[in-house]
């Protein structure tokens, strides 16, 4: 049976919809960093999202055998490789815009719901073309940079695409706050906000920085599920509020 990072690790993939506090280790990730709004047809985002796909396709095929056994010619052979179900996409958000970083590392502040603004500690939900991310899958431990360079090059040569982008990207996310979320991805202040105060309660605060983001971890194909039942994994950096 193939391995499954989100059935292994339930604690980092399939939280309650309530907040619980997690210490995240470090995890290697392709990732492709852009900036604009996720949801252009033609737009960045979505060319980084095709970009991971072939590269994560390419190393869990790399090993594939032809019916009747044996190995076909130019088959890869990466140590330590095992069978695997590939891990969901993710993403780190943040705005660099002068409202956002006026809001970046304070309290909730949601605007009231006419004004068509949301703020939530330094994302202004109604301005999507301001986000910079980090979309990212995570890799299994066998996959070295060595071994996402080759991927790399193969999926350059098969697929006759440009995958320059895609890098090897290690994150410790340490101490955070997280939350299942359950619905659009534009009603999660409501759940951010649930997830702020339990941390407050904890005797946490917010850590965002400009190398500790705003984490989403994507369990649901928004092309195939209906907006209100999409599932979000939400994570924030934490730290103990000083004495």
């Amino acid at each position: 049976m193939a391995f499954d990072f989100k059935k292994e690790y339930k604690e980092f993939y399939l939280p309650k919809n309530k907040p619980g506090i997690v210490t995240v280790p470090g995890m290697n990730y392709m990732a492709v960093r852009g900036m604009g709004d996720p949801n252009r047809e033609d737009g960045e985002y979505k060319q980084s999202i095709g970009l991971l796909y072939g590269i994560a396709f390419t190393i869990k095929m790399s090993t594939r055998r032809p019916k009747g056994g044996g190995i076909s010619a130019g088959d890869h052979q990466i140590d330590g490789y095992f069978d695997y179900v590939v891990p969901p996409l993710e993403g780190f958000w943040w705005q660099e815009t002068a409202s956002a970083k006026l809001n970046f590392n304070t309290a909730v502040d949601v605007l009231s719901e006419g004004s068509g603004r949301c703020k939530q500690n330094g994302i202004a939900y109604a301005h999507k073309e301001d986000f910079h991310w980090i979309s990212v899958i995570r890799l299994p431990d066998f996959v070295t940079e060595d071994g996402l360079r080759w991927a790399i090059e193969e999926a350059t040569k098969k697929k006759k695409q440009d995958f320059s982008k895609v890098e090897f990207l290690t994150i410790e996310e340490g101490l955070c706050v997280q939350c299942m979320h359950i619905g659009s991805y534009d009603d999660e202040p409501a759940t951010i906000a649930m997830m702020h105060e339990f941390m407050e309660q904890q005797g946490y605060k917010l850590d965002i920085t400009d190398k500790r983001r705003h984490h989403e971890i994507y369990l649901s194909d928004a092309r195939r599920v209906a907006p209100e039942k999409l599932k979000t994994v939400i994570r924030h950096p934490i730290k103990r509020k000083e004495s």
